[in-house]
C-alpha cells in the first residue's frame, strides 16, 4: 500500500524544504519513502512541484496521473494546474492567498484566485482552504506556511506520519537557529484544524 504527496507553489515559498520534511518524517516511522522536485523557473517565481511517496510498493518518486492521495498546494493556480495529479477519493488542501504570474501581471488582469477554488471545489469534495497569512500571523511572517500548512495535513488526518517523527525531521532538516520556531508553527497547524 503506498501514500501519494504532492506539493507545488511558486518559487521562494518553501515547497521544497516542505517535502523533505514530509520525506523524513516517513523515514523516522521506518517508512519506505521516495521523494523528487521539478523546479523548472522556481528561482524567479516559477512553479514548484514536489512529490513524497510512501510505502513499500513505490519503485518511482514522480507520482503518476491520477494517483495522489494528497495535494498540498501553497498557490490556488498551482493547485488547479496539478489537479489531475489527484485520484477520485483524494484531498487538497490549499492556500487561498495568491501569487500573481508574471504573465498575469504583464497583462495587467486581476487575478484573486477565487475563480481556482471554485474550479477546485468542483473537481473534489475533500477541500481544505487555508490562508498563509491568517495561519502565521502570530509569527510574524507567512514564510512559516511551509512548515505549518503540514502540522495542518496532520491534524485534519490526511498525513500517516507520527507528530513525534515531524518533530525529529523538523529538529533534523531545519536550521539549528529556527528549529523552535518551526516546532511551534508545526504545532500551531495542528491545533488550528
Amino acid at each position: 500500500m503506498s501514500y501519494n504527496i504532492l506539493l507545488c507553489g511558486v518559487g521562494g515559498q518553501g515547497t521544497v524544504l516542505a517535502s523533505k520534511l514530509l520525506a523524513a518524517g516517513a523515514a523516522k516511522d521506518k517508512k519506505v519513502v521516495h521523494s523528487a522536485e521539478t523546479i523548472g523557473m522556481a528561482q524567479r517565481g516559477g512553479p514548484v512541484t514536489s512529490h513524497v511517496r510512501i510505502g513499500d510498493d513505490v519503485y518511482s518518486p514522480l507520482i503518476p496521473k491520477g494517483c495522489a492521495d494528497l495535494i498540498i498546494a501553497f498557490e490556488p493556480s498551482e493547485a488547479a494546474r496539478n489537479i489531475d495529479y489527484l485520484k477520485k477519493d483524494g484531498a487538497v488542501i490549499v492556500n487561498e492567498v495568491t501569487i500573481n504570474p508574471v504573465t498575469q501581471a504583464l497583462s495587467g488582469e486581476k487575478y484573486d484566485g477565487q475563480e481556482m477554488l471554485d474550479f477546485l471545489s468542483k473537481k473534489t469534495s475533500n477541500l481544505k482552504v487555508v490562508n498563509s497569512n491568517t495561519l502565521c500571523e502570530k509569527f510574524g511572517s507567512a514564510k512559516f506556511f511551509n512548515v505549518a500548512v503540514l502540522g495542518v495535513a496532520l491534524g485534519a488526518g490526511y498525513l500517516d506520519i507520527s507528530k513525534d517523527a515531524m518533530i525529529q525531521a523538523i529538529e533534523c532538516t531545519v536550521k539549528k537557529d529556527f528549529v523552535d520556531t518551526n516546532k511551534e508553527v508545526f504545532n500551531h497547524g495542528i491545533a488550528s484544524v
